[in-house]
C-alpha cells in the first residue's frame, strides 16, 4: 500500500480550512490510486509559539515514512513546500503536483 504524505501551506489558515484541503487532496488520490494510506500528519495541538523549523522538523519526520508526496495548490510559495519538495527530490519519494 502507497503511504501518502501531503504537503500544504498552512501559514495564517484555520484548521478548517487546512482540513478541507486535504480532502481534495484525497480526492485527487481516490482518483489515481486504488489503495493508500494517508500519514496523519496535521496536529492540532502543537504549541503555536514554537518556531516555524519546528515545524518542518516534525514535517520531514513525517515525509521520512511516505512512497509519495502530494504538494498541494500554492505550495510553490511556502517555504516549508518548497524544503519538503526538495527533501523529496534528494530522497527518491515520488510526487505529485495538484493544480
Amino acid at each position: 500500500m502507497t503511504k501518502v504524505f501531503i504537503s500544504q501551506p498552512m501559514k495564517d489558515k484555520t484548521n478548517e480550512e487546512i482540513m478541507a484541503e486535504r480532502e481534495e487532496a484525497k480526492k485527487y488520490l481516490d482518483k489515481h490510486y486504488d489503495e493508500y494510506e494517508i500519514i496523519d500528519s496535521f496536529i492540532e495541538d502543537l504549541p503555536h509559539n514554537a518556531k516555524p523549523v519546528f515545524f518542518l522538523a516534525m514535517s520531514i519526520q513525517f515525509l521520512s515514512q511516505a512512497d509519495l508526496a502530494i504538494f498541494c495548490k500554492g505550495w510553490q510559495d511556502a517555504r516549508g513546500c518548497k524544503i519538503e519538495h526538495q527533501v523529496c527530490e534528494s530522497y527518491g519519494i515520488d510526487i505529485k503536483e495538484m493544480d
